[in-house]
């Protein structure tokens, strides 16, 4: 590690360049991050194939991926501190060995029990990639091309997403739902390889490890997120399929995982060795950053999973085309990525995410105007078009976080922006899927009201879908007909709001990016490292 400076010194300040070519760094680390965001999402078409062959009902396999969430979500608001307690390069490659490892075990598992507990495994590893991975892009790069080392993190978790669908229908249905699991085996061992090699601790990292590891473990902040983030992820997860608070077992862990969080806050601020330093949202930048995470997270969760039900259970696709439908677009939102990066970089940034919330907004409602008869090549265009603004909202915000704040805290930055985002993906698709249902019976009472024997066109396509037989068997066939029309409609008019006021709640957000502090050069500077 030498202490060649990337940017003009200030006074009593130390830079380091790390030994490696930046972009080799950036390459390594974002292996291991896109399997694991591929993998999050690549398990959801595999589990009638997981149910069948494990002997278990589609509802005992969700808990495939409901074990995965919640585990994952446990370590991310944790992973800043215990990256700083462990030394970061070795907490990420615990992380992408017991990632890598359970992967193995899962695509061995022979009963649902033995999948669900490796599951769990397989996100404690996981949930510490992503942040640990910003962190040390964050030292990496100088704060003049942190907005295209940011691009290529960007790729790993908006594209991998888009990805997932697809290759895990293909390797189902070509070889077995194993191999959804096995695919991380290389993957994880290359990064492994790699990461030993070019990853070093910048000194700055290693110094805040040691007064971490001489102060006093916070245990009551750790129990009470652990706690209140797995209960409040249980509750997101299955909320909609046990109807939100008419189920006990979702009063219980709501109501307890939002006391236990909000008991967290109050001590992670007031405590002095915090697990996660919530003071730092005394930053304007990087409390809008914050904020605009959450929404992110909305956006591009309830997109990625509304479209493929919607592709599946309304249109009749597969999972593996349902799949091909998403996966242009993830193939321009990584063709855009540099382009976003060059344009954070040449302009104000908060233009740049006020442009890529309007484009979003836009996009969004463009959705409201799919209807039945739909092909698949609009399709592809509308999300191509959907995710155009996105790359021009996530790279500027995860640049300006860092403005202003010392580099001791890149670790609890990237740790609580991306739980930020997670949550926010977690509450919006819980919100979304139950808004969803509420409007589809609404909508199918409201279509209902109008088939009355009273309306004359009623009548008469009634007698046209029964063929003009009387007898009750015609009759039931265009009942049953009938029954599926209305179904349909009310679907696809609960799709459309929910895309309707997706585009609202972005379309919001426009202005609020000019409420963000300018960068100085000053804070340009301190964000690349006083000590």
């Amino acid at each position: 590690m030498s202490s060649d400076a990337l940017t003009r010194p200030i006074a009593g300040s130390v830079l380091s360049r790390p030994a490696v070519n930046p972009w080799v760094i950036a390459m390594s680390v974002t292996l291991a991050t896109f399997m694991e965001v591929l993998d999050s999402s690549i398990a959801n078409v595999a589990l009638p194939h997981i149910a069948g062959n494990l002997g278990a009902t589609m509802e005992e396999a969700t808990w495939v991926l409901t074990s995965y969430l919640v585990s994952s979500a446990v370590v991310l608001p944790m992973s800043g501190w215990l990256s700083d307690l462990m030394g970061r390069k070795r907490f990420y490659m615990l992380c992408v060995l017991l990632f890598t490892g359970s992967s193995m075990l899962c695509g061995l598992s022979t009963s649902l029990p033995m999948l669900v507990i490796c599951r769990v495994l397989q996100g404690a590893g996981g949930g510490g990639l992503q942040p640990t991975e910003q962190a040390i892009l964050a030292d990496t790069f100088n704060p003049e091309q942190r907005n295209m080392g940011f691009a290529i993190y960007g790729m790993a978790i908006l594209v991998a997403p888009t990805v997932g669908p697809t290759l895990g229908g293909w390797l189902t249905d070509t070889f077995s739902w194993h191999w959804i699991f096995f695919i991380n085996l290389p993957v994880g061992m290359i990064s492994l390889l790699l990461t030993q090699r070019v990853i070093q601790d910048p000194p700055h990292v290693i110094r805040r490890g040691n007064e971490v590891r001489r102060g006093r473990v916070d245990s009551i902040g750790i129990a009470t997120i652990v706690l209140g983030v797995g209960f409040l992820q249980y509750a997101l997860d299955k909320g909609q399929e046990l109807d939100w608070l008419a189920s006990p077992a979702i009063c219980t862990t709501l109501f307890a995982g939002i006391a236990l969080l909000v008991v967290m806050v109050w001590r992670e601020w007031t405590v002095h060795d915090p697990i996660i330093k919530l003071q730092l949202l005394r930053k304007r930048n990087f409390a809008a950053s914050v904020l605009f995470n959450f929404v992110l997270g909305i956006a591009m969760n309830g997109s990625f999973i509304l479209i493929p039900q919607f592709l599946q259970t309304q249109m009749g696709y597969s999972a593996e085309l349902a799949g091909m439908a998403l996966s242009p677009g993830g193939l321009v939102l990584a063709l855009l990525m540099p382009i976003a990066g060059i344009a954070a970089t040449k302009f104000d940034q908060r233009k740049v995410i006020a442009f890529g919330f309007f484009c979003t907004s836009i996009t969004m409602l463009a959705m409201t105007q799919v209807n039945a008869l739909i092909d698949f090549q609009t399709m592809v265009w509308l999300r191509i078009v959907q995710i155009i603004g996105i790359p021009f909202i996530f790279i500027p915000i995860s640049t300006l976080a860092y403005v202003g704040i010392a580099r001791e805290e890149n670790n609890q930055i990237s740790g609580i922006t991306n739980f930020v985002r997670n949550i926010g993906g977690a509450v919006g698709v819980s919100f979304l899927m139950t808004f969803m249902a509420r409007h589809r019976a609404a909508s199918r009472t409201d279509l209902v009201s109008h088939l009355t024997n009273g309306s004359i066109f009623f009548r008469h396509y009634f007698a046209m879908l029964a063929h003009g037989g009387q007898d009750p068997a015609s009759t039931h066939r265009a009942l049953a007909q009938l029954q599926m029309m209305v179904d349909g409609q009310a679907n696809i008019l609960a799709f459309l709001n929910v895309f309707f006021v997706m585009g609202m709640v972005v379309a919001a957000l426009v202005p609020l990016p000019f409420l963000m502090k300018r960068p100085s050069k000053e804070d340009m500077a301190n964000s690349a490292g006083m000590h």
